[in-house]
């Protein structure tokens, strides 16, 4: 097993439970990503492009994106938290997924993964 799957079961519930639903959206929405451990969280890749992340943190998982930036479609869902670039989705419970918005969204971060950050 490798760390990011190591990271993903030894959550608490309900923490463990929103992972491992995301995960399953993740990889079966975008076949072709990689799930990396990198900067002590789980980082889904394709080659070498960051489509997002997953964060267990302050009594949520966030699931954060690079290129937000680009994205069109769902950005009243999206935080961005002061962050200049990466917007994230956030669940405190399984029943807070929306599949269809996060189908969407993962989308939208497939199609920007190569783009670059917009400065200025």
């Amino acid at each position: 097993m490798n760390p990011a799957e190591e990271y993903i079961l030894k959550q608490s519930e309900p923490f463990k439970s929103i992972l491992l639903h995301l995960q399953v959206v993740i990889e079966t929405t975008l076949p072709d990503v990689e799930l990396l451990f990198k900067w002590k969280v789980p980082f889904y890749y394709v080659g070498k492009s960051p489509v997002c992340y997953l964060n267990v943190t302050k009594g949520y998982v966030d699931v954060g994106f690079w290129n937000a930036q680009y994205f069109t479609e769902h950005l009243e869902k999206l935080e961005s938290d002061k962050r200049k670039y990466v917007k994230s989705l956030r669940y405190n419970k399984i029943e807070d997924i929306d599949d269809h918005v996060l189908i969407e969204i993962l989308e939208q971060a497939y199609r920007y993964r190569n783009e670059k950050f917009i400065t200025g």
